[in-house]
């Protein structure tokens, strides 16, 4: 998300750090590069000509021409104001009300608010311990209902029944009925797509939304779609009062027009963005670590957020007392570290969140590549158990077998070998540490980190 902008934004705002001084002409050159930085990544007009306008006033005054590091000063005024822009800071789901609480979510065709539907109601049971029902009032999609019923399935979430010949809005009453008898906490109500807005479907969302009186009316959105994206929230908003957005397929997205065009346009808050496929791909959506990333400083908080939610934290223990015991670093011990670096997102979102990453020459980026890593664990399962204890005894034979089992090649696995090893080096220094320091020293960094990178 937000690569190109990122790379052009960041170009310009590494020019202005080391800037001892900064004339006029000065600002409204780096001004002038930031405006077409944004209109490509298709940030919308009004938006855009807004935050230049903010920016130049801030910028012209005494708090950079007279500051003692103008070109630091410049950059924090553009990093507060993408802040700005954005939303100030993240707006949760308001969930105080009495249960079931009714979140009801709307979107065009394609969207992927089924999808959507069944990861926030993963997020609310997992991150917020709150009991979920799902159901879907798609009449005009038979897939859709099955779809999310089986979602909800696959991650034990109350599903409730509907079907094609049933009414919507019989559907939504009975659902929340439903909620109320089995003491669900939420119930979120997934409604039917259009290819585009029109009179039908408003008509039939407001008599939905009279039928249960949601506490939340969230629109999904295609971050794909550029500033269409919120134009499209906006019309939207226009019929029927939002609550929030959630921009989806943003793994996708190398402009981030949307991100930054839809509270412009809508008045809404981005509550939250799909990040990926995976039924955890979704995040909550914080404007100032976002412009963090943006301006080419990381998002370390996230990070942290990440290795504390998807690290297994007895495997870690248990890594711990392992490599204390002196009993060595296994390629099961390998396998495990890969598995949940793929629960994180994979390597590539890992880069994504690191401060100075934009830094690194694009063909060196391109080797963080997470098919190789899914390719390492093939491998390894390809292994007998013996083979994944003492990995000394893969030789010649052996390592025809493997790669025979795994789908890949010989050279494949000497390389996977050879990182193997550099692991396990690395672990033997971690010494009495291992995983488990590891995090510590992360976990430690939560709270202490200045905002954006500014001290």
């Amino acid at each position: 998300m937000f690569e190109n902008l990122t790379q052009r934004l960041t170009r310009s705002m590494k020019k202005l750090r080391g800037k001892g001084r900064l004339t006029e002409d000065g600002i409204r050159q780096s001004l002038r590069e930031v405006r077409i930085a944004l209109l490509e990544a298709d940030v919308a007009l009004p938006v855009v000509k807004s935050f230049i306008d903010q920016v130049r006033e801030r910028a012209l005054g005494q708090e950079v021409i007279g500051s003692l590091q103008p070109g630091q000063a410049l950059v924090k005024i553009v990093h507060d104001e993408l802040v700005r822009v954005m939303g100030e800071e993240n707006e949760a789901l308001d969930l105080r009300a009495r249960p079931p609480v009714v979140v009801l979510i709307a979107g065009l065709q394609g969207s992927g608010k089924t999808t959507t539907t069944a990861k926030l109601a993963k997020h609310l049971q997992e991150q917020a311990r709150k009991k979920v029902m799902v159901v879907s009032c798609d009449v005009y999609r038979p897939a859709a209902i099955e779809q999310l019923k089986t979602l909800a399935e696959q991650e034990s979430i109350l599903f409730h029944p509907s079907e094609v010949s049933e009414k919507p809005v019989d559907i939504a009453r009975q659902a929340v009925e439903a909620a109320r008898k089995k003491i669900a906490d939420v119930l979120l109500i997934d409604t039917a797509g259009r290819l585009h807005i029109d009179a039908d479907m408003m008509d039939e969302i407001r008599a939905l939304h009279s039928a249960v009186s949601p506490h939340e009316t969230l629109f999904v959105v295609d971050s794909m779609t550029g500033q269409d994206a919120a134009n499209t929230a906006k019309a939207f908003n226009e019929a029927l009062a939002l609550t929030g957005v959630i921009l989806t397929k943003t793994d996708g997205d190398a402009r981030g027009g949307a991100a930054l065009s839809v509270r412009q346009l809508t008045g809404k808050p981005i509550k939250f963005v799909g990040t990926g496929e995976k039924l955890d791909a979704l995040a909550p959506f914080h404007p100032e670590r976002i412009a963090s990333r943006i301006l080419g400083m990381g998002d370390v908080l996230s990070l942290v957020e990440d290795v504390q939610r998807h690290v297994d934290q007895k495997k870690a223990e248990k890594l711990a007392k392992k490599i204390k015991r002196g009993s060595g670093f296994n390629l099961e011990d390998f396998r495990s570290q890969l598995e949940q670096m793929q629960n994180m997102g994979g390597l590539g979102s890992m880069v994504d969140k690191l401060p100075g990453m934009t830094d690194i020459p694009d063909h060196v980026k391109d080797r963080v590549n997470d098919k190789q890593t899914g390719s390492m664990v093939a491998i390894i399962n390809s292994m007998t158990p013996q083979e994944r204890r003492f990995p000394d005894v893969i030789r010649g034979s052996r390592k025809k077998r493997i790669a025979s089992g795994s789908g890949t090649r010989v050279q494949d696995i000497n390389r996977m070998l050879k990182q193997f090893s550099q692991m396990q080096r690395m672990m033997k220094k971690f010494g009495k540490g291992g995983m488990k320091q590891m995090m510590k020293r992360m976990g430690s960094l939560k709270g202490r980190m200045p905002p954006g990178g500014f001290g």
